[in-house]
């Protein structure tokens, strides 16, 4: 009777050992690849035309003209081009969009406001129903190189802001589906926590469901970045923010498309506005390639 007791612990350490060892392997075994990605041509199909003063510099800018001035963007049309063509393409009225009232065809931006502002942070709009909820009824990839970022330089352990994806991405290593199953395995986790800390933060974005392609040269969230607003990876519509300070923690979870070359200080009073008091009046695009 003392031999079979004997045997079934020892069976059940054996069994404990190789399943940490599996998931230590889990946590450890680099998953991370890149997905296949063609650039693209941007067209802009018609040429508008405005009185303001543009850099020297070729380019695609666009003049987003609001009621508190005008903001001068430049967009990144070789860097990121399929998102900078449905931005155009929205702005121009030359892409069909889906509302409550059915498919509609005009220039998408004209009369939203900014909804969301956040003093010593950012500016977002392009939402049509002025809440955060609202997009152009389709959704697209993200455009960004994690590796042209220096993701795969830095460690997860350096970034605090991140660390809610870290977590994230331990319980979906391991399984961990619910409170009980944390509860139960918690030495486990905090296990995984330690060992996973020299990951990149390439490989946890990754793990969690970001796709980075190895063809663009993507930009940093720095101070005046123009980029995609979204709900996760690969959420992309018609919502954007302009940024008022550098946000590195951003950086591989958005896509930036563009940067503020004019207007700061209209960003400025947007921002000091509050939230839904600024209106976009219109938006230009001038190629100046």
């Amino acid at each position: 009777m003392k031999k079979k007791k004997l045997s079934l612990a020892l069976a059940s350490i054996m069994l404990f050992t190789s399943t940490l060892a599996c998931n230590e392997n889990k946590m450890m075994d680099l998953q991370y690849k890149p997905i296949p990605y063609s650039l693209t041509e941007v067209v802009v199909k018609r040429q508008d035309l405005a009185n303001v003063a543009l850099p020297s510099e070729p380019g695609i800018y666009s003049i987003m003209q609001t009621s508190k001035g005008n903001l001068v963007l430049r967009l990144f049309y070789k860097d990121a081009p399929k998102t900078v063509q449905n931005y155009i393409d929205l702005a121009q009225g030359q892409k069909e969009f889906f509302t409550e009232k059915g498919k509609e065809t005009r220039p998408f931006y004209d009369g939203l406001k900014f909804h969301r502002v956040i003093e010593g942070f950012m500016a977002q709009g392009g939402c049509p129903r002025g809440d955060g909820t609202g997009g152009p009824g389709y959704k697209f990839e993200d455009e960004i190189n994690a590796k042209s970022l220096g993701l795969d330089k830095l460690k997860i352990k350096n970034y605090p802001a991140l660390q809610s994806q870290y977590q994230r991405m331990i319980f979906e290593t391991l399984g961990i589906q619910s409170k009980e199953q944390f509860d139960e395995r918690r030495s486990e986790i905090e296990e995984a926590y330690e060992k996973g800390q020299d990951l990149s933060l390439m490989e946890v974005l990754h793990r969690v469901g970001y796709r980075y392609n190895e063809k663009v040269s993507s930009h940093k969230a720095v101070k005046g970045s123009f980029a995609m607003a979204n709900a996760g990876p690969n959420t992309n519509g018609s919502q954007f923010f302009i940024n008022q300070v550098h946000t590195p923690h951003l950086d591989g979870l958005h896509t930036v498309f563009g940067e503020l070359v004019s207007g700061e200080d209209v960003l400025n009073e947007i921002i000091a506005s509050g939230n839904s008091n600024t209106t976009i009046k219109k938006v230009l695009v001038i190629d100046k390639r």
